[in-house]
């Protein structure tokens, strides 16, 4: 039994909030990959994180492709200059969202929202990534030029916007992760 595990095996209050801040301060950016396949069961514990982020109004916009083919990674290693490191991932995820929403009245509107809810998605994966043993990185994908080069390469349809591509793998690696705590970007009340 491990120290503040109760008998009964629930989890006590402090023990789960120690585990959530110590993976959140273990969180790196992992470019190197063991060569080993990713579990179905494991990408779906990501994507179950991922799609457990909040979102506006709760619209969930995010659509997500999960990439493992082979060529694929080598296409989008060889079109991302900063996204080289998927030339030797197992897998990458994309995360998208839908850049226009449906109103009640059925009016469709600019889902001006759409880059902050894909971004909590993708923290909720990494912070998963993490969790499970995995490496990971964001490699940004929102650009004119990165997102030109990944909606080509798998089809994304109009309407649809990549906001990144996650690389992800079994670490190969030691990397550690940065204490970036700085209390000077602090401001207590107002500026």
């Amino acid at each position: 039994m491990s120290v503040g595990v109760p008998d009964d095996g629930v989890m006590s209050a402090s023990t789960r909030a120690r585990a959530v801040l110590e993976n959140i301060a273990s969180r790196k950016s992992v470019r190197s990959y063991l060569d080993r396949a990713v579990p179905a069961e494991m990408v779906e514990s990501l994507l179950r994180a991922a799609m457990a982020a909040p979102s506006a109004k709760n619209r969930q916009p995010w659509s997500f492709i999960v990439v493992d083919d082979r060529s694929l990674l080598d296409t989008l290693a060889s079109r991302l200059r900063y996204a080289k490191m998927l030339a030797h991932a197992p897998l990458a995820i994309v995360v998208c969202a839908e850049t226009e929403t449906v109103l009640a009245d059925g009016t469709s509107v600019r889902n001006g929202f759409w880059e902050q809810d894909a971004s909590a998605a993708t923290e909720n994966l990494l912070l998963a990534a993490e969790a499970l043993g995995l490496g990971a990185v964001w490699t940004a994908a929102s650009d004119e030029e990165r997102s030109a080069a990944v909606r080509q390469t798998l089809g994304i349809p109009d309407g649809v916007m990549p906001l990144c591509v996650v690389s992800i793998g079994f670490p190969s690696g030691s990397e550690k992760p940065k204490d970036k705590w700085n209390p000077a970007k602090i401001h207590i009340n107002k500026w």
